[in-house]
């Protein structure tokens, strides 16, 4: 039957994992429309229980696949080539970190940027005031009198101060953390394991993929057919998040440029507006499309960051980013096991923090994943996670350094402008903005700021349908466009329809959901590792994992000393030896 609807419908894909997966998204955006509150109290309890009794397990996994990372590829699997020894990079290094950049974590850095420093500035992680700080955003009369009641407040000896120059540095380091090697990570090991067996042995571009080394040809059963159903209905969900903040961004900027109202008739155009984008964007591919898009995009980025570090305290912001590495990157090993596990019995500012930004990231990880696998072809295991790992974190440093310090000194300066907004009134979304009315041309700088989130957006977007269909139709060759327009499309319908049911809460409900969907994703990471090992080990002859060096050394111990020479034309024929004669018996 659904082999009969695929040809009607003219599609060349997987019937069951496509069907499947977008009636049980439908079902799902419709059930959250008709029982809001059941859906959200089974998901905010299941969330919950995830976050307390399982982030210690986020914590101590996350780092694992960053030391995992780090061994292979440094260790003898570190030359192998993702496709065969004449494979070669599809894409210059310039185009494929553009891509990277934007389709991995570009919202995430305009949202976040002045965001989580600003947040953590206030609300020290390590400062144990947590309590005291929503108590006081409530109480508070005035930005300015709840900024200087942050400073006044208590902490035990030995914690950090609101607003303190040691709430300054960790302040940069938590969100390098959370935005660092960690988060990418977590994008690196699906990717370097999809990539590794498409390219190697030639299987479908599907989380089941990953399970071959130990279901072998179960992967195209039913084992197989459900991973990749709930692969693609957590990339669906974990994208439309993005979306979600990405419209509550671009909202706020208007509403600061033109006066737009900030309402859910309001995001829902915008959804509508940036889905048409990405649905072009889908049509014309991946080459034309999204490598268009995000090598402009990285380019605007980067003038907006130049922007700000030469128009604002530029000796002094130079000065942090060289700072701001050093505390990150001293911060990082106690951060990768930190558990927040004190005072005994409770738990605190991690759980709605790391543990949810490693969960929500992981329902992300098999559309990044795919996506960078698609990209790096012909890479070596080595080059690639160094450059997956080294190049979109060396930005993040830099972003969150100039960003996160600019943002810091401007509320040293004038307090409450920035922690009134962002803190006391927990408009996250208007960040940025607020932040921007400090600088030269400030309504010029939040148009092009609202510009490069609607291409960030974009090519979120169009990245995802691409990826998803994939995950869908496997290596087909060429797939109708009209496979990729469906799903860009239904993208969009998540986001919108969960807004237009419950409004903003619907973001925070679907952030309930994601983080329950992240879970199994985690689990599979842990396998991920194991099959990636196994396969390797299989696949490529033990010789060809030493070192350069010993190749070649053992090609010419492998090589005859003395190769036979030809004999002589001119030089007649020896005579033959004289048959023995055979032993008595």
């Amino acid at each position: 039957m659904l082999k009969k609807l695929e040809r009607v419908l003219g599609l060349r894909t997987n019937p069951v994992i496509f069907f499947s997966s977008a009636l049980l998204t439908l079902i799902f955006v419709v059930a959250s429309i008709v029982f809001t509150d059941e859906v959200d109290g089974v998901f905010r309890g299941a969330s919950e229980a995830v976050k307390t009794n399982l982030g210690w397990l986020y914590i101590l996994g996350v780092t694992s696949f960053l030391g995992f990372l780090l061994w292979i590829a440094f260790s003898r699997y570190g030359h192998v080539r993702l496709g065969g020894k004449d494979s070669r990079p599809e894409y210059t290094n310039l185009s494929w970190f553009g891509m990277l950049f934007a389709a991995g974590i570009g919202t995430i850095l305009m949202f976040w940027g002045v965001a989580e420093p600003i947040n953590h500035f206030a609300n020290p992680p390590f400062g144990g005031v947590h309590e005291q700080v929503e108590e006081l955003a409530g109480n508070a009369a005035s930005s300015e009198q709840f900024a200087q009641r942050l400073t006044e407040l208590p902490v035990d000896e030995g914690a950090t101060a609101p607003l303190s120059e040691g709430a300054a540095n960790e302040a940069v380091g938590f969100a390098l953390y959370h935005f660092g090697f960690h988060t990418w990570a977590i994008f690196s090991l699906p990717a370097l394991a999809f990539a590794y067996f498409a390219y190697k042995r030639g299987l479908p571009f599907r989380v089941s993929s990953i399970f071959h080394p130990i279901l072998g040809d179960r992967i195209n059963g039913p084992i197989g057919k459900t991973i990749d159903v709930v692969a693609v209905i957590g990339t669906l969900f974990g994208v439309a998040v993005s979306i979600g903040l990405g419209t509550l961004q671009i909202n706020s900027g208007l509403n600061g440029l033109f006066g737009v109202e900030i309402s859910g008739t309001v995001q829902i155009a915008i959804i509508a507006v940036v889905t048409t984008f990405a649905t072009i964007s889908v049509v014309t591919g991946l080459d034309k499309g999204v490598k268009w898009l995000s090598n402009i995009n990285v380019g605007m980025a980067v003038g907006l960051l130049l922007f700000i570090l030469f128009a604002g305290s530029t000796v002094f912001l130079l000065r942090g980013v060289i700072e701001s590495t050093g505390n990150y990157l001293s911060m990082l090993l106690p951060l990768s096991f930190w558990n927040d596990a004190l005072p005994a019995g409770e738990w605190g500012w991690q759980g709605s923090w790391t543990v949810f930004y490693w969960a929500w990231t992981i329902t992300w990880a098999p559309f990044v994943g795919i996506f960078v696998a698609r990209i790096s072809k012909g890479r070596t295991v080595r080059e690639f996670v160094l450059g997956v790992l080294g190049a979109p974190v060396a930005f993040s440093i830099i972003w969150f350094s100039i960003f996160g310090m600019s943002s810091i000194n401007i509320e040293w300066n004038d307090p409450g402008s920035l922690v009134g907004p962002v803190v006391q009134e927990g408009d996250t979304a208007a960040a940025l903005f607020s932040f921007l009315e400090h600088f030269p041309v400030s309504e010029l700088l939040m148009a092009f700021s609202v510009l490069i989130v609607i291409i960030f957006f974009t090519t979120s977007s169009d990245s995802a349908s691409l990826v998803v269909d994939m995950l869908t139709s496997g290596n087909t060759v060429s797939p109708p466009v009209r496979q990729r327009v469906f799903w860009a499309l239904l993208e969009g319908v998540v986001a919108a329809t969960l807004i237009a049911a419950t409004g903003q809460e619907a973001l925070q409900a679907l952030e309930q959901v994601i983080t329950v969907l992240g879970l199994p994703f985690f689990l599979i990471a842990f396998v991920m590792m194991y099959c990636l090992v196994k396969a390797i080990r299989q696949d490529v002859p033990e010789e060809e994992l030493l070192p350069r060096r010993a190749r070649l050394m053992l090609e010419r111990h492998q090589r005859p000393a003395h190769p036979p020479q030809e004999p002589d034309p001119a030089s007649p024929p020896s005579d033959p030896a004289p048959p023995s004669e055979p032993e008595p018996s």
